[in-house]
């Protein structure tokens, strides 16, 4: 079954779903960020904000990224990308970097999703019969930080990534605890999948089409709201 994808969002869709996962962040934060679209959420937090957010590659202050000819290579993101330091950074190695994640001390941290389904269990790191380089930090990440953000596009290739049940290998046993998509903010829940938000001119019901899981729906469903 395919779900509906809901095109004309007034905003560009990273945008929009870095900047609404940035408002989750507080100062003092020890944040880690994932390949991809989540890494973007560094460019919507202040450098003097107090935030750290951390590599597992073992970098701890990254910043933005850097303007363009100011890339340095030896500062990098886990995927590679170029990033800036803040104030305070610091560079340790690998067995320190999951420490800290193994170890419980990460506040939060923001994944990239291929599926999330109604028991909020999350798929993100392999696609059956395609080569994978290995799953890196990803099981470390769900399992270890306190709180669990997935980042990702609702519908993919026409197909959702908000299921029943997921068909791809699972990241982790434990529940995420928000989803932030190009349409809405949805919690998972004991009950099950909570929509909390929707996208600016996207309704209710457009997000129920773009989803394969069912969601609840509480009495007052708010705006998602973009700084």
């Amino acid at each position: 079954m395919q779900a509906k994808r809901v095109e004309g969002n007034q905003m560009d869709a990273k945008t929009l779903i870095a900047g609404r996962v940035a408002q989750e962040i507080r100062p003092g934060m020890l944040v880690n960020l994932g390949i991809g679209l989540p890494s973007l959420v560094a460019g919507f937090v202040p450098a003097q904000a107090g935030v750290f957010f951390q590599a597992e590659n073992g970098v701890i202050g990254l910043g933005a990224r850097p303007p363009e000819g100011m890339e340095d290579p030896h500062l990098t993101d886990a995927g590679g990308g170029f990033v800036t330091a803040v104030p305070g950074a610091a560079s340790i190695d690998s067995a320190m970097s999951f420490g800290l994640i193994r170890g419980g001390h990460l506040d939060m941290t923001v994944l990239g999703g291929l599926q999330v389904d109604e028991l909020g269990h999350l798929a993100n790191w392999k696609v059956p019969g395609k080569m994978v380089p290995g799953m890196g930090g990803a099981m470390d990440l769900v399992t270890g930080a306190a709180k669990v953000i997935v980042a990702m596009q609702h519908v993919a290739k026409g197909e959702s990534k908000i299921v029943k049940r997921c068909s791809l290998p699972l990241t982790a046993l434990r529940r995420v605890d928000l989803i932030v998509t190009d349409l809405a903010v949805i919690e998972p829940t004991d009950e099950g999948l909570v929509l909390r938000e929707t996208a600016p001119g996207v309704s209710v019901q457009e997000v129920k089409q773009a989803s394969l899981a069912h969601l609840i729906i509480p009495e007052n469903v708010s705006i998602m709201q973009f700084q």
